[in-house]
C-alpha cells in the first residue's frame, strides 16, 4: 500500500470512528428521555415530582462516578472493552419492566443505567481526539457528544409512541433490548489509531490551527497525570464553573414537560424535550467551531451570559411559542458545556490520560445531575411554580460567566 493509498485509509477510519462514537452516543442519550417517562409516573402511578426525579437523579451522579474509573480503564486497554459495557444502560432498563417502586428504578436506572452510560461516554471522545489534527479539536468533540443531545429528539416521541400502546414496564423493557443490541455492535468499531499515527491536516484550519492559544500544536511534554492536575488552580475552576452551568440545564431537561404543561397548557410534553434535544446538539457543535477560533474562555463566558439570561426570563414564558423559545436556548448553552468541558481539559493536561483526567473532571456533572433536578422539584413541590428555582440557576450562571475570566487561555502546561 503506497502513502496515498494509506493516508486515505486512515482518514476513512478516523471517521468511521467517530461515527461509531456517535452512534453510541445518540443511543447514551436515551438519559435524556426520563423527562417523559417520569411524566408518566406521576400522571399514571401518582408519583411525586421527586420520586419521578430520582432515578435520573441518581444516573447523572452514577454516571460522573463511573467516568473517573472508565476513563482510566479506557486510558490503560482502549476504548472498545470499555464501550461494551455500556451494555449495562440497556440492562438497567429491562430491570425497570420488573419494578415499580421509587427505589427498584432508582436502583435499576439510576445506578446500574448510570454505570453503563459513564462507561460507554468515557470510552467516545478520547480516541476521536486522537484520530483528527488538533486544529479541529473543539470540533470533532462536538461532533461525538452531539449524539447525547441529539438523542432525545428520537427517544422522547418514541417513548411516548410507545406509552400510548403499552405500559410503563413493558415501554422499559423495549428500550433496554434495542440499547443492548446497538451497544454492542457500535462498540466493536472503536479502537485508538496505531502507534506513531499522525492526523492529517485539514484544509482552512482557520486561526486557532496557528495562533489561538486554546489549540496547542503540540502534546509532547504537556501531558499530566490526575495528580498533577488536581495541583493546578485551573482544575477547580473549570469543576466549579461546570457544576454551576450544567445545574440550570438538568434542571430543564428534567422538567421542562412538566413546566410547559403548567405554563404553557401543552399536552404534547415530548415536544419542548425534542427542541432542547435539537439545540442541545447544535450548541455542541457550534461551541466547538467557535472555540476552535476564539478560545475556550470566551465561548464559556458567552455560553454562560446568555443562558443566565434565559433562565431569569424562563417565568414569563407562557406561551407555547415561548416555551419552545426557552427549551432551544436552553439546549444550545448547555450542550455546549459538554464540547467545552473536554477541550479544555485536552488542551490544559494532554490527550495521554485524557480519559482519566476527564472523568475526575466530570464529577461536576453528577453533583450538577443531584442539585439541578432536585433543585426544580423541591420548589415546584414547596411553591407550586419553578420561579425560584429560574432565578437561582440565573444567578449561579452569572457567577460561572465571571469565574471564566479568571482562566488564563494561554496556559499549555500543568507547570
Amino acid at each position: 500500500m503506497d502513502s496515498m493509498q494509506q493516508k486515505h485509509s486512515q482518514d476513512l477510519r478516523a471517521w468511521t470512528v467517530l461515527l461509531a462514537a456517535l452512534g453510541l452516543n445518540l443511543v447514551l442519550g436515551s438519559l435524556y428521555a426520563w423527562g417523559v417517562i417520569a411524566k408518566a409516573l406521576v400522571g399514571q402511578w401518582d408519583w411525586t415530582k421527586t420520586q419521578a426525579s430520582l432515578p435520573f437523579t441518581f444516573a447523572t451522579a452514577t454516571f460522573a462516578i463511573t467516568m473517573i474509573f472508565a476513563g482510566r480503564l479506557q486510558d490503560r486497554i482502549g476504548p472498545r472493552l470499555v464501550a461494551l459495557s455500556s451494555c449495562c444502560l440497556g440492562l438497567g432498563m429491562i430491570a425497570c419492566a420488573f419494578v415499580n417502586s421509587p427505589l427498584g428504578m432508582t436502583i435499576a436506572f439510576g445506578v446500574v443505567g448510570g454505570i453503563g452510560i459513564g462507561l460507554g461516554y468515557s470510552a467516545t471522545t478520547p480516541p476521536v481526539i486522537k484520530w483528527f489534527h488538533p486544529a479541529r479539536k473543539g470540533l470533532v468533540t462536538g461532533l461525538v457528544v452531539s449524539g447525547v443531545g441529539i438523542a432525545a429528539v428520537y427517544v422522547g416521541p418514541l417513548t411516548e409512541f410507545l406509552l400510548t400502546r403499552h405500559t410503563i414496564p413493558q415501554t422499559m423493557l423495549y428500550l433496554g433490548i434495542g440499547s443492548v443490541i446497538l451497544l454492542a455492535l457500535l462498540s466493536q468499531v472503536l479502537r485508538n489509531p496505531p502507534s506513531g499515527y499522525s492526523p492529517s491536516g485539514l484544509a482552512d484550519p482557520g486561526p486557532a490551527a496557528t495562533a489561538s492559544p486554546a489549540t496547542p500544536t503540540a502534546h509532547a511534554g504537556m501531558d499530566a497525570d490526575w495528580q498533577d492536575m488536581l495541583r493546578t488552580p485551573r482544575f477547580y475552576l473549570l469543576w466549579v464553573m461546570f457544576v454551576m452551568s450544567a445545574s440550570a440545564g438538568l434542571m430543564i431537561i428534567m422538567h421542562v414537560a412538566i413546566i410547559a404543561k403548567e405554563q404553557a397548557g401543552m399536552k404534547w410534553g415530548f415536544m419542548p424535550i425534542a427542541m432542547l434535544a435539537v439545540f442541545n446538539t447544535i450548541g455542541r457543535i457550534l461551541s466547538g467551531y467557535v472555540s476552535d477560533r476564539i478560545g475556550r474562555r470566551n465561548t464559556m463566558a458567552l455560553a454562560f451570559t446568555l443562558q443566565a439570561v434565559n433562565m431569569f426570563l424562563f417565568s414569563t414564558y407562557r406561551t407555547a411559542e415561548m416555551v419552545m423559545f426557552g427549551a432551544a436556548f436552553t439546549g444550545i448553552c448547555y450542550g455546549a458545556i459538554f464540547t467545552l468541558m473536554p477541550s479544555s481539559t485536552a488542551d490544559s493536561y494532554g490527550l495521554k490520560n485524557l480519559g482519566v483526567n476527564y472523568g475526575i473532571l466530570f464529577t461536576a456533572f453528577g453533583v450538577a445531575g443531584v442539585f439541578g433536578p432536585i433543585l426544580g422539584a423541591r420548589i415546584r413541590d414547596l411553591n407550586g411554580n419553578y420561579t425560584a428555582a429560574f432565578v437561582t440557576s440565573g444567578v449561579l450562571l452569572l457567577v460561572a460567566a465571571g469565574l471564566s475570566f479568571l482562566i488564563s487561555e494561554k496556559k499549555k502546561t500543568v507547570s
